[in-house]
């Protein structure tokens, strides 16, 4: 399973850094700029509104935008199960092979907070992360499929 896990967070790292070359064409600057502003931003929603902020400008053709509204909305749709998976810690019960998760989050309520929801890993939810990996992959592929036609900077 924590294989599963890293191969995740691998390939959502690999895919985001993507939005790099997104960023370069969009804003027209070269790489290096784009990849100062890419990092300056602190979260994965930053960087996506940016992406989707620059598409919109009156001089981006709608062809381009749509497509890279598709793309971003492809990326934030796997954010959900990214964000579960890379923001909790895991507890393993070694007698049952039994893995959770314990998510890393406060609850807050009226009057009480809750911490640390857990969650047994079931096989449909091993089979969620390899779909969000499959997704990311083609995902990743469409992205550079673009970058290469519009002759965006690589």
């Amino acid at each position: 399973m924590l294989l599963r896990v890293g191969r995740l967070n691998y390939t959502w790292t690999n895919t985001e850094s993507l939005l790099i070359h997104l960023i370069a064409g969009l804003a027209v600057v070269e790489k290096d700029v784009a990849v100062v502003i890419f990092l300056t931003l602190n979260t994965t929603r930053a960087r996506v509104d940016l992406v989707e902020r620059l598409s919109k400008l009156p001089q981006v053709d709608t062809a381009l935008r749509d497509a890279i509204l598709d793309l971003t909305s492809r990326l934030v749709r796997q954010s959900k199960l990214r964000n579960k998976y890379n923001h909790c810690i895991y507890s393993f019960e070694p007698d049952a092979g039994k893995i959770h998760t314990i998510m890393m989050r406060i609850q807050d309520r009226r009057k009480d907070i809750k911490l640390g929801k857990m969650e047994t890993i079931t096989s449909d939810e091993a089979d969620a992360i390899d779909s969000c990996i499959a997704n990311l992959e083609r995902l990743n592929t469409d992205i550079w499929s673009l970058v290469h036609a519009q002759g965006f900077p690589r």
